[in-house]
């Protein structure tokens, strides 16, 4: 007589058949998409050519900010002028390659729309600044954007841990900024409305 084994589906035996053994977490979660070499490399210029747009949009605004950051009373602690286009172009690649190294991981459209989401928010900031002087708006944006950044590296940090790393510089960066803004609009509050 031959015995018939049927599988239990119940909760129960789907949990001991699913479970998996704990390993060490490492920096990168899960397996990357598996890309030819040439596809990876060019995902990763668009990545960095999109956020290096992004920053051009900015930069429009910016375009009389030397003169503008010049004409504001300033704390003793805040850098020169010169610090800023560095800084925010290192800022910039490191975004990048964070979005390159989310975008090659299985289930990362929600994290990559929160990408996006804060790279609108830090654009809008240079215009809020620079262009528009609204010193109050500038600081609840950079405010949202330092809320924005730190939800997205969360984000990221299931997909590629190395990812969420990267944006830390940029959430400490822009932490100062933001410091830096609610004392310029609070101490120059006829050119920052």
């Amino acid at each position: 007589m031959t015995r018939l084994t049927i599988k239990s589906s119940s909760p129960e035996a789907r949990y001991k058949r699913g479970r998996r053994r704990r390993e060490a977490p490492s920096l990168v979660s899960k397996p990357p998409l598996q890309l030819q070499p040439w596809r990876n490399g060019l995902a990763l210029l668009l990545w960095l050519a999109g956020v290096y747009a992004a920053s051009g949009l900015g930069a429009l605004a910016s375009i009389q900010a030397k003169s503008f950051y010049a004409l504001l009373q300033q704390p003793g602690w805040a850098p020169p002028a010169a610090v800023f286009g560095p800084v925010w172009t290192l800022l910039f690649t490191l975004m990048g390659l964070a979005a390159w190294l989310v975008w090659r991981e299985p289930g990362n459209r929600r994290a990559l729309q929160l990408f996006g989401v804060q790279l609108a928010v830090n654009v809008l900031w240079s215009w809020l600044f620079f262009a528009w002087h609204q010193g109050a708006m500038a600081f609840a944006d950079v405010v949202l954007l330092e809320c924005l950044i730190v939800a997205t590296a969360f984000r990221f940090w299931p997909h590629n841990r190395l990812a969420a790393l990267l944006l830390l510089p940029y959430a400490a960066w822009v932490g100062f900024a933001a410091v830096l803004n609610f004392w310029l609009w609070q101490n120059n509050p006829g050119l920052l409305g």
